[in-house]
């Protein structure tokens, strides 16, 4: 599931910097003339009150060592003070940047789970770097802030549930139509020399859908469910659609085929519904092959 919270964060990352770096800015000027360690604490205090998703809040000298404890609402984490923090990338980012920064996701020291952390240098009138104030945020909080349709999400562990739900139906389905299928040609026996060509077709049928069906399965569970959201190529995106209605094309086709056959021996008055299926046979190529030239096109510009 990891993979589809990083991808969530990259969807919302501009917001949320914007957002943690307009609430530190709001409180805390970047230029101070004499900036007060005491002010910026009674200040993180105040923040921790208008965010309480955060982990936590502490403060780092210019060389990256943290000099206070970290203000958090859990007791357990009101602890690092005297850690070097001058290799993380929240220190030397603002540091090189000289502005309010997001992090990308990473194991925290204190909870060794995935964080951010907007960091926030501050200077004094100099243009001296002084201090650099910190907020870890788990990426599941962020995610409940900024995404509230993710993975964590009541709606989106319900969406998790419905598509398994629904998964597990269409397997169903495929597993049936795979077991019809065989069993209508092996009920009767495999004669080389007296094949009955309408099982044989009834057959392919049904087997064809039941491939399609379990394909169209395979999709939704690895990527609505389990998250296994992989970036495809371009013509690969539009895959599992291409496949399926080719299925369903193919299946038609070979019904309207033996319909001809049948109207032809037993009654050749209704042959015309057997053309009526050719006819919607040919559409469905149509449509498919202009959304094929119509995906190509896209993929061209």
């Amino acid at each position: 599931m990891l993979v589809r919270e990083i991808e969530h964060f990259g969807e919302i990352r501009t917001k949320a910097r914007a957002y943690l770096c307009y609430l530190l800015q709001r409180y805390i000027p970047n230029y101070m003339p004499d900036p007060s360690l005491d002010n910026i604490i009674n200040t993180l205090k105040i923040l921790k009150k208008e965010l309480p998703q955060a982990e936590a809040f502490y403060v780092l000298d210019k060389s990256g060592m943290q000099i206070i404890d970290a203000i958090s609402n859990n007791p357990q984490y009101r602890r690092g003070k005297g850690i070097n923090r001058s290799m993380r990338a929240y220190y030397y980012r603002a540091v090189k940047e000289k502005r309010c920064i997001l992090t990308d996701p990473y194991p925290s020291l204190l909870t060794h789970e995935l964080t951010v952390t907007a960091s926030y240098p501050i200077y004094n009138d100099k243009k001296q770097l002084v201090y650099i104030v910190c907020i870890d945020l788990s990426l599941n909080d962020i995610l409940k802030v900024f995404h509230p349709t993710s993975v964590d999400s009541v709606f989106g562990n319900f969406s998790k549930i419905a598509y398994f739900l629904f998964t597990f139906a269409l397997l169903i389905v495929a597993v049936l139509l795979f077991f019809k299928g065989m069993m209508s040609v092996m009920v009767h026996g495999i004669h080389v020399y007296n094949l009955d060509v309408k099982e044989i077709f009834e057959s392919t049928i049904l087997i064809t859908l039941s491939l399609a069906i379990f394909d169209l399965v395979k999709t939704l569970f690895e990527e609505e469910v389990l998250g296994h959201h992989k970036k495809r190529e371009a013509s690969d995106i539009h895959k599992t659609m291409i496949r399926f209605l080719g299925s369903i094309i193919i299946a038609l086709s070979i019904e309207a085929l033996m319909l001809v056959f049948k109207f032809a021996i037993i009654g050749p008055e209704k042959i015309v519904y057997a053309v009526f299926l050719i006819a919607a046979v040919t559409m469905l190529l149509f449509g498919l092959s202009f959304y094929l030239k119509s995906m190509q096109s896209r993929e061209e510009d």
